[in-house]
């Protein structure tokens, strides 16, 4: 009866950790620094790199190959276009514009990184950021900042793209 027991315990085991599988986690990570003797701000984003392959995929109707050998030699247009559509940052209520500067691998994420220039400091900042949003109703993009050494975070959903922060 033990054994029969234990085997119906491991056959759920496996089958719940299998069934874990099934259903992807969909976030991406964006850090924000301010840094005040340059006037900018410094972002990081961090993408996995399948999900924004199929995304590039469905809008551009081309296959891009990131992180390979074979990655297209426009990459650097398409992610500047890309993420200038699905990402605006309003800095004390003026629209401002994000600047790539280049990427990375890090395993299977591409890492980003842009400046978005504050002429006057930071006292509030609006972010709305859709990457993914359009390939996945889960997505998450999680906005972690470091704004004149106050550190604060959004979590931005299909449902909520926008969020702003005081400091």
């Amino acid at each position: 009866m033990k054994q029969i027991a234990r085997f119906i315990f491991l056959t759920l085991i496996l089958f719940s950790l299998s069934a874990a599988d099934v259903h992807k986690f969909y976030v991406a990570i964006f850090q924000m620094d301010y840094i005040p003797e340059k006037n900018v701000i410094q972002m990081t984003s961090r993408v996995f790199t399948d999900d924004l392959e199929l995304a590039f995929e469905k809008k551009y109707n081309k296959k891009f190959y990131l992180a390979t050998s074979r990655e297209i030699s426009e990459t650097k247009q398409y992610l500047e276009m890309y993420f200038a559509e699905k990402i605006t940052v309003t800095v004390n209520g003026t629209v401002q514009p994000i600047k790539y500067l280049g990427k990375e691998i890090e395993d299977d994420v591409l890492v980003c990184y842009y400046t978005i220039p504050t002429p006057d400091g930071v006292t509030t900042i609006n972010i709305k950021n859709t990457t993914l949003f359009d390939m996945y109703a889960e997505q998450q993009n999680m906005i972690h900042t470091n704004i004149n050494d106050n550190k604060k975070s959004l979590l931005l959903t299909l449902d909520k793209p926008e969020g702003i922060l005081e400091y």
